[in-house]
């Protein structure tokens, strides 16, 4: 049996997009490769498509040539859609009978705002499914040689969002996550790693502590500089705002260079 025979008939025994259902996919952390086979079968069948922002290229070929590609993509500080006139078009669009895919970069629960437009599509009666996507925050960290847990390192990872780190109303206490000891993933952190950084310290965590940004993870364009806490603000300041980045503060990012050292001397070609 052949590849592509055997993706068909596993396709083929998947779960069919009917007219009028919502399904909103993870489309992973950028590289088409990563798309699981639902998503892959959702790109296929969808009549319409609500895509983010980050959703390259590659991933938006697979659509069938009919279908309707919408820009639905919310980006920090740049002006994008509102989340309810998001969660409306979905709705629109499943009663005009519509096949619609909700797509999402990463998993369309991980600060994707997936809940919100699920909590919408089942207050208007509509149907749904949702296909789980892998997150930059898992992905992103082992395409970079940074393990998420290690044993002797962490017991725990935290996922956490810059947004409103500035903020009066912020409900994060970024002192008490210093604490913990246990490293920290952030997501749209770009703009506040100096504010965060700096109260990460004043809960304790040293500011020699280990810190990597990761652009395009997963991507041919990915880039990883490992700096530590001190200095992760400037290293983020030099780096293309528009890029999507990941931030990683903590002892796991050492692995990085023991295991690109050993990587090295086997497949050179894997750590280009």
């Amino acid at each position: 049996m052949t590849v592509e025979t055997a993706l068909s008939r596993l396709m083929a025994q998947g779960p069919r997009l009917e007219p009028g259902h919502v399904w909103l996919a993870g489309a992973g952390p950028g590289d088409v490769g990563h798309l699981t086979l639902h998503a892959v079968s959702a790109l296929a069948q969808a009549d319409v498509v609500l895509t983010d922002a980050l959703v390259g290229p590659d991933i938006l070929s697979l659509l069938k040539p009919d279908a309707e590609l919408i820009y639905a993509g919310k980006r920090c500080g740049r002006p994008s859609a509102e989340q309810a006139g998001i969660s409306a078009q979905l709705v629109a669009q499943a009663q005009r009978g519509r096949r619609v895919l909700r797509l999402k970069g990463g998993d369309p629960f991980v600060f994707g705002r997936g809940g919100e437009e699920v909590l919408a599509l089942v207050e208007a009666g509509i149907p749904f499914r949702v296909i789980p996507g892998l997150t930059a925050g898992v992905a992103g960290l082992a395409a970079a040689f940074i393990p998420a847990t290690m044993r002797g390192i962490n017991q725990a990872i935290i996922f956490a969002t810059g947004h409103g780190a500035e903020s009066q109303h912020a409900t994060l206490n970024w002192e008490v996550m210093a604490s913990l000891g246990q490293p920290i993933v952030l997501y749209m952190g770009a703009k506040r790693i100096g504010t965060i950084a700096r109260r990460l310290m004043a809960g304790g965590m040293g500011a020699d502590m280990p810190a990597a940004l990761i652009i395009g993870a997963t991507t041919p364009d990915m880039a990883v500089t490992v700096t530590d806490l001190d200095h992760i603000a400037e290293t983020v300041g030099d780096a293309d705002e528009e890029a999507p980045m990941l931030i990683v503060i903590g002892r796991i990012v050492a692995m990085r260079a023991k295991i690109m050292d050993l990587v090295a001397a086997v497949e050179p070609e894997l750590c280009r």
